[in-house]
């Protein structure tokens, strides 16, 4: 007996062999090891405007082909409902004003390249990660996080500072200024107001010159000078910045090379595209990241000419449709090096669509949804709940949707955890690993409390109660939308953060987001019987969070959002900036 046993023992490289063929299809994960990584973000495009969440005229079938063959999040949460803020916490991870990239006054955003406000160096991308463990990084596209600190080449905030290998696109953002037959939109009412008082000091100036030429009045030819002198230095102060918008902040940069000063804006999104695909036939030898930040769906709505009057929401619909060929074009390129099994893409918007931005009776801003507000509003779904795919094929279940909360800050712990890193531990980081929630491994998401800011002021906080799958929500301020009875603050184009434009609530506003996504029944104590328990629980929460915030630098102080020409990035020799590179290649 022992010698038949001896003779027919299975060997045991058979017997393991023979174990792995029995593992699940998601079981090889743990095979696959540091997955190439494709981010795609969208720009103000509101979860209203993609197929799969529910347009049926805008047509986005590549879009909607990731979510059929990968995972679509319902509750998808930017941390802030502005580009340099929710970017900020995109790439670390943490609430915005934990790095000091909220803002305090009414200036939310980077206004300049040439300002030194921007990403702080001692912030940890998950870009940086990545680089360390081996991957190579690039960023195509959109930037908007400051550039220089001190000096015109110090860089202090550009992406090849912050852990990408690779830049190519606008270190700003788009605007309307960048296309010379657009109304300038930068600033627009504060440069009405700078060209009113300009005019009003050369009146009482050349009012004054006359007066004293005819005998009028008696004005000596000293005060004359001087006031001749003040007219013209107010006047170049604030013209050699906002004349020259365009050269100033629509440029193209190469790693730290400007490449068009200002922007070829007919060739823009055919470059973006070209760059991202080369990036992957570069890098497909070993592990990659590429975060494709598109300039789409931002005003102007740059549009190549072929997608011009193909949807049926005018420019802004071409636009998207332009958006979604643009990631069809990238996904196929994955296709083509054979990398499709290895590669996690994910595709989201930075923040809701814009309602309020209109010309001429046409609509250049998204659409939200079913959600009330949009862009710029910190409490309102509809400001901050984007598109949120992944695709990963055999790794994540093709066709899933799942509702539970989640947060544009997750991407950084998850990508971090595929590429075989660690998060720091010297610092909060408010994200959270979706693989397990993505997998379906866990049911619920871990985050029980979110946190929805404007600027530095918070408006509301969202608590998922998960034994009940009740996800309320109180709004401590909301913005007063003007006219009254609209969606929107068309009045002032964009609706403020604090001061006479926001009405504080107390007791908070309160909804339940599972019964009522819309909100537009908040709850009292006559219509809810945990009215009261509920507001205490938030507010114990909101309590704990204030206690693990720390002061930091504010990155868009009034002094640091202003343009410096000491910083303004220059292809040339300051002020002399003005060069295509672009036209040899």
């Amino acid at each position: 007996a022992s010698f038949l046993f001896i003779c027919f023992r299975p060997p045991l490289v058979t017997l393991l062999i023979f174990g792995l063929l029995l593992q699940p299809p998601l079981a090889q994960l743990s095979i696959i090891t540091q997955p190439n990584i494709v981010l795609l973000m969208a720009d103000d495009l509101g979860i209203g405007d993609v197929g799969c969440y529910g347009n049926d005229t805008i047509r986005t079938p590549n879009i909607d082909r990731l979510a059929k063959e990968g995972v679509k999040l319902t509750q998808h949460i930017a941390a802030a409902p502005l580009c340099t803020p929710s970017r900020a916490a995109f790439l670390t991870g943490r609430y915005p004003l934990r790095s000091g990239m909220d803002a305090i006054n009414n200036y939310r955003v980077i206004f300049w390249n040439a300002g030194s406000g921007g990403l702080p160096p001692n912030e940890t991308t998950f870009a940086k990660i990545l680089q360390q463990q081996g991957y190579s990084t690039g960023l195509i596209g959109k930037w908007h996080l400051g550039v220089n600190c001190e000096s015109r080449n110090d860089h202090c905030h550009h992406p090849l500072k912050h852990g990408f290998d690779y830049f190519y696109g606008m270190p700003f953002t788009l605007i309307s200024d960048c296309q010379p037959t657009e109304t300038p939109e930068m600033d627009r009412v504060f440069r009405r107001k700078l060209w009113l008082s300009t005019q009003m000091i050369g009146l009482i100036t050349l009012t004054a010159a006359l007066g004293s030429l005819t005998g009028l009045i008696s004005v000596d030819w000293k005060t004359l000078t001087c006031l001749a002198g003040f007219s013209l230095l107010f006047f170049v102060s604030w013209f050699s910045s906002y004349g020259f918008v365009r050269y100033w902040n629509c440029i193209m940069m190469r790693n730290h090379d400007v490449t068009e000063q200002p922007m070829v804006t007919d060739r823009t999104m055919s470059l973006i595209l070209r760059e991202s695909i080369l990036f992957i036939e570069r890098n497909k030898h070993k592990p990659f990241l590429l975060f494709l930040s598109f300039l789409h769906s931002h005003t102007p709505l740059l549009t190549t000419e072929k997608f011009l009057g193909r949807s049926r929401h005018g420019l802004y619909g071409d636009n998207v449709e332009e958006m979604d060929w643009m990631v069809g074009q990238v996904l196929d390129a994955i296709d083509k090096e054979g990398l499709k099994d290895t590669t996690l893409v994910y595709f989201a918007s930075d923040h809701g669509g814009w309602l309020e931005r209109q010309e001429d009776k046409r609509q250049l801003g998204g659409w939200n949804g079913i959600y009330r507000g949009g862009k710029a509003m910190g409490g309102w779904e509809g400001g901050i709940r984007v598109p949120g795919i992944f695709r990963w094929p055999g790794v994540l279940p093709a066709g899933t949707v799942i509702d539970e909360p989640t947060s544009l800050m997750d991407i950084y712990p998850t990508v971090v955890h595929l590429a075989g890193g660690a998060v720091p531990q010297d610092r909060i980081i408010d994200g959270r690993d979706l693989m397990p929630l993505l997998q379906g491994m866990v049911v619920h998401s871990e985050h029980e409390f979110l946190f929805h800011y404007c600027g530095i002021h918070l408006h509301a906080v969202r608590w998922h109660q998960k034994d009940s799958g009740a996800i309320w929500k109180a709004h401590y301020v909301t913005p007063i939308f003007s006219p009254p009875g609209a969606g929107a603050c068309y009045d002032r184009g964009f609706c403020p953060c604090f001061g006479e434009g926001v009405t504080h609530h107390d007791p908070p506003l309160l909804f339940d987001l599972s019964r009522d996504p819309s909100e537009d029944n908040p709850l009292s104590v006559d219509t809810e019987p945990l009215f009261d328990t509920v507001i205490r629980k938030i507010g114990r929460a909101l309590e704990e969070h204030r206690r693990t915030l720390t002061p930091v630098p504010e990155q868009l102080s009034v002094y640091n959002v202003v343009w410096k020409p000491w910083l303004q990035p220059c292809c040339g020799t300051f002020p002399f900036c003005w060069c295509d590179k672009e036209v040899d290649n």
